[in-house]
């Protein structure tokens, strides 16, 4: 018996004519069947491919160039997926950039994996009767969102297993290095599809039991024993080419209180340690050099908020970038005290290093709303820029040790019990270069950082449901 019906979007007969071939050559496939690759991702697409599956499992490819198995890897996929009983399978995989092979090994699947474009790789294997099952509690139609929603109905009921091991060829065409697809979650030609992704999301939430309702914990504002009202944070190290821009950018700024500016190097050789000591002059500055041991951008925030001079609020800035104007500060303040939130996070123009603005231009993260930013924020792999902390509840808290992700993993905790406030305005120049720390990662980097923050949402995940079961139990 032929245990495999195969469903691969369609353009033109040209373009499937090789993946059909290829696939009908296996032994498994029963059954080659096109879906229109304008809607292949819609609630409406995988109600059609739930009708017409009739062998034991399905195979959904995701994308429009040629696809190929390795010998009997197509096998190895079945084999798997029997043993574990999983629900959907999914592999490493070879893929072809521009007439090169490459490794592309993806991640594993876990609970807190709910961002919308996670890496699967481009073949997805279910069984049918758990992608049938899914597709029955299907409510709501989506264009854009149907297979996110799929995915996640499978994985309330089922596990995702991924098979370490490169079983099939793809040909990949979008070549772009990894900083330039940080932004297309938040890119405006995108809204649309963002509005569908938040929604099954939320939805997805509700049913595992990990959705808050939009009731937080009370700030008080007023906590005593800070001489400085506000501190801007500069974590650093090696960046002799920008220090003095976010140094002077950061001293420059025109308030109605009292503020200082941490600049906080972490063991830098490249000249940094020597244009900071040329700003010492300004009796804002505060350097703290740190010692040897392991500290990243996370420990270096600790060190800051928890010296004795720190501010009542703490301002992040990046040693990469400078404030738009001199009136950020001030209005970061302004909007705690309006907003009496534990947490602000601003907007940001995406520019070059000579602060050109660059697609996609200003990021104001509107995806972020009062009612259900801190759902849709496990969804998302970053809550914004810059960001600001009310310093008592921050101490509380703390950074983890780490220089990645340590922004998200904060927002994500503050979200849980606080409301996060928002400016709209744009008070922050972002600046891309060769340079970033994020600029230009090989995929064992990218899958690490996923990875972690992945993580990051599980734990929180986990935290949340166990906060409405107290809850509950409190009724």
């Amino acid at each position: 018996m032929r245990r495999i019906d195969c469903f691969i979007p369609y353009v033109s007969d040209a373009q499937v004519a090789v993946t059909m071939r290829n696939l009908t050559s296996e032994a498994e496939v029963a059954r080659v069947i096109p879906i229109d690759a304008a809607s292949f991702k819609s609630t409406t697409a995988m109600r059609q491919i739930s009708s017409s599956a009739e062998a034991p499992f399905i195979m959904l490819y995701t994308k429009t160039t040629d696809l190929s198995f390795g010998k009997y890897s197509l096998e190895r996929f079945l084999s798997v997926a029997e043993d574990t009983s999983a629900a959907m399978v999914y592999s490493d995989h070879i893929k072809d950039i521009a007439g090169e092979r490459a490794f592309a090994p993806v991640i594993d699947c876990q609970a807190g994996a709910l961002r919308d474009d996670f890496d699967f790789g481009s073949v997805l294997i279910f069984r049918t009767d758990a992608f049938k099952e899914a597709v029955g509690r299907m409510r709501d139609d989506y264009s854009y969102a149907g297979l996110y929603d799929l995915r996640l109905k499978v994985s309330q009921k089922g596990s995702l297993v991924h098979i370490n091991e490169y079983l099939y060829y793809e040909i990949e065409t979008d070549t772009r290095k990894s900083g330039e697809k940080l932004f297309d979650y938040v890119d405006p030609k995108n809204r649309a599809v963002q509005i569908e992704m938040e929604k099954v999301c939320t939805s997805h939430l509700k049913d595992v039991g990990g959705y808050l309702e939009p009731e937080f914990e009370p700030v008080d504002l007023d906590a005593p024993g800070f001489e400085y009202e506000a501190s801007v944070v500069i974590p650093c190290k090696n960046r002799v080419k920008t220090i003095g821009d976010a140094l002077s950018s950061a001293l420059g700024q025109k308030t109605s209180f009292k503020y200082n500016v941490f600049v906080v190097d972490d063991n830098s050789t490249d000249g940094t340690v020597d244009v900071i000591k040329s700003f010492l002059d300004d009796p804002k500055l505060i350097y703290i050099a740190q010692d040897k041991s392991y500290h990243a951008i996370g420990g270096n925030w600790n060190a800051a908020i928890h010296h004795p001079a720190c501010g009542k609020f703490a301002i992040q800035l990046d040693s990469d970038d400078i404030y738009y104007d001199e009136n950020t500060v001030q209005k970061f303040v302004d909007a705690f005290y309006s907003q009496k939130c534990a947490m602000v996070v601003g907007t940001y123009r995406m520019t070059d290093f000579d602060l050109n603005t660059l697609p996609p231009g200003i990021i104001d993260h509107r995806e972020w709303t009062p009612e259900n930013g801190r759902n849709n924020a496990l969804r998302i792999n970053g809550l914004g820029a810059p960001r600001g902390f009310y310093v008592p509840m921050l101490r509380k808290i703390n950074f983890p040790t780490t220089k990645y992700g340590e922004d998200y993993a904060v927002g994500l905790r503050v979200s849980r019990d606080y409301q996060i406030g928002r400016i709209y305005d744009v008070v922050y120049n972002c600046r891309r270069w060769e340079d970033n720390s994020d600029a230009a990662l090989d995929v064992t980097k990218v899958n690490a950082n996923n990875l972690y923050k992945d993580r990051l949402r599980t734990w929180e995940l986990q935290a949340r449901i166990l906060k409405n079961q107290k809850k509950q139990k409190k009724v």
